[in-house]
């Protein structure tokens, strides 16, 4: 019998998954359980199979021998009782016919010393009766029988030995073999093998069926418990699944519940922090501008009076009208970034020329001298102008104060697959506008800090000159052009806010912290939006 070997599952696919939209269950759970509840149904069946041949043909083989056996008992003491010994060869094989005529379609074979007669003339029995069998019937005293096959087919031959109705049973040199043929008991139990290998199929059918209605009843909960967390994982902290029943998925989901209700909550607490931060900088802020607006116009005129002043009295007022100056920047500077935290700040954007913005911006501040500048023309994008200004104040003044000549901005046009460095062709959909110094350059955590709040890389980058920046205050409350500018008197917030711009334009600003030559390179990259036949806003 061959039996069927059960095939390997698909494969399940590898790699990192995450939150990206629901999962095809290919090679998943349901795919898993549903092979596993086949392989068991298939294991169950072939070796129930196997099992049930093995007790039918034993059945079968053992409910034929015995019959043989006793049948060729019964009838070769029937005949025997009237048959002299020793006897020839007419006598032999009239015995042998005698006993076949009550054995059916068996064929005997009566051997006595080198005598030996066949009920049937035409058969070849030498190649049935093995001569392990006639030595075996030869030497005992009972009836023994093999199962042999011969020329490809089963047969069952049962000898026994006739012995003397006296007392002592001893052998009479007779002994008799009858020849049955196998064939119709093994096509009985081909015939169950076949019938019970057909039900393979419908009991593994069945066995899939209902490994689809386990499965979907087990990853129905399991597939609204994974929407759930895609669904808070994407923001949607009021997620919820419904919980049915006591069992462990229904454990599972509740605890889900109870996750999501906590997050949601902390969530709700923190933001309701956040905005009552957001607000109490603002106030803040708001309230400081009036007596820090009279403080300026005192100190200005005590620093105009300085030097009628003793020398003590003089430095007093001097340091007072540089602390009110930088105490208003900082008011400023925590104003414009509470906008940005409120998502209040708003673009002006105009079509504008970017050289003529940088220069501009670095005029004002008198910076013109002490930059080298590489400014191609017609480069236009639309940008808010005074934001561009702030960003462009914030970085230059960086590198003039911390860092060392030549200070270079180096405006170009970069396209899609370019870095952020400038330099490339025209032709892109994006510009890149650098600053970049001679100095010590940035450490790793300061490359890392360098746009947080409040943080200030003195440590790192040691030239001090200072020079401050000043400008007009922005049309709408704002700050100035100078305003936010990090190092020596800088509030910490201008890298900040430059960086907060660039976002707002939908760019960024990329730092390289240590160039070859020495120095850092601070990269505005904004999308070149244009209003012309180049592209579109």
């Amino acid at each position: 019998m061959t039996r069927g070997s059960p095939g390997r599952g698909p494969r399940r696919p590898t790699g990192p998954r995450r939150f990206t939209g629901p999962r095809r269950f290919v090679g998943g759970l349901r795919v898993r359980l549903v092979v596993t509840f086949v392989l068991v149904a298939l294991l169950s069946a072939v070796t129930a199979t196997a099992l049930a041949y093995r007790d039918a043909r034993t059945a079968v083989l053992q409910r034929t021998q015995n019959t043989a056996v006793d049948d060729l008992r019964e009838r070769v003491a029937a005949v025997a009782a009237g048959f002299d010994l020793p006897p020839d060869q007419r006598s032999l094989s009239r015995f042998a016919a005698e006993v076949s005529e009550g054995l059916g379609a068996r064929i005997v074979v009566a051997r006595h010393q080198d005598l030996t007669a066949v009920s049937d003339a035409y058969a070849d029995t030498e190649g049935r009766i093995t001569a392990e069998l006639r030595a075996a019937v030869r030497t005992g005293d009972g009836t023994r029988f093999q199962r042999v096959e011969w020329r490809g087919e089963p047969y069952l031959v049962v000898g026994t030995p006739v012995t003397y109705a006296d007392g002592d049973r001893r052998t009479s040199g007779l002994e008799v073999f009858a020849i049955t043929d196998l064939r119709a008991e093994r096509d009985d139990t081909e015939a169950l093998l076949d019938s019970v290998q057909e039900g393979i199929v419908p009991v593994v059918a069945v066995a899939a069926l209902l490994a689809l209605l386990a499965a979907g009843t087990v990853l129905r909960p399991v597939r609204k418990l994974g929407r759930a967390t895609r669904e808070l994982a994407a923001g949607d902290l009021g997620s919820r699944v419904s919980v049915r029943g006591h069992d462990e998925l229904a454990d599972l989901a509740r605890t889900f519940n109870e996750t999501a209700g906590a997050l949601q909550s902390s969530d709700a607490e923190l933001r309701v922090q956040e905005a009552k931060a957001r607000r109490f900088v603002a106030d803040v802020s708001h309230e400081l501008r009036t007596p820090l607006a009279a403080m300026a116009m005192v100190a200005t005129v005590l620093e105009e009076d300085a030097d009628q002043l003793p020398p003590d009295a003089a430095r007093a007022a001097r340091t007072v009208g540089a602390e009110t100056a930088r105490l208003s920047r900082l008011v400023e500077d925590l104003m414009e970034i509470s906008r940005f935290d409120a998502g209040a700040a708003r673009l002006n954007a105009s079509e504008t020329d970017l050289a003529d913005t940088v220069r501009a911006s670095l005029a004002l501040r008198g910076w013109t001298d002490r930059v080298t500048l590489d400014l191609p023309e017609g480069v236009r994008a639309v940008v808010d102008r005074r934001r561009v200004d702030v960003i462009v104040a914030n970085l230059v003044g960086n590198a003039l104060r911390h860092g060392a000549p030549p200070v270079t901005v180096t405006l170009a046009v970069i396209g899609a697959g370019a870095g952020g460095a400038p330099g490339a062709g025209g032709g892109g959909d994006r510009l890149a506008l650098e600053v970049a110094d001679r100095g010590p350059g940035l450490p790793p955590e300061a490359r890392e800090r360098v746009f947080d709040r409040f943080y200030k890389a003195d440590e790192a980058r040691t030239r001090t000159t200072a020079t401050t920046a000043t400008g007009p205050a922005a049309p709408d409350g704002g700050p100035g052009p100078g305003a936010g500018l990090d190092g020596g008197q800088g509030s910490g917030l201008g890298m900040a806010i430059a960086l907060e711009n660039a976002r707002l334009h939908g760019g960024t600003i990329e730092v390289e912290a240590e160039r070859p030559g020495g120095g850092a390179a601070f990269t505005l990259v904004l999308p070149l939006r244009r209003t012309d036949g180049e592209g579109a806003v």
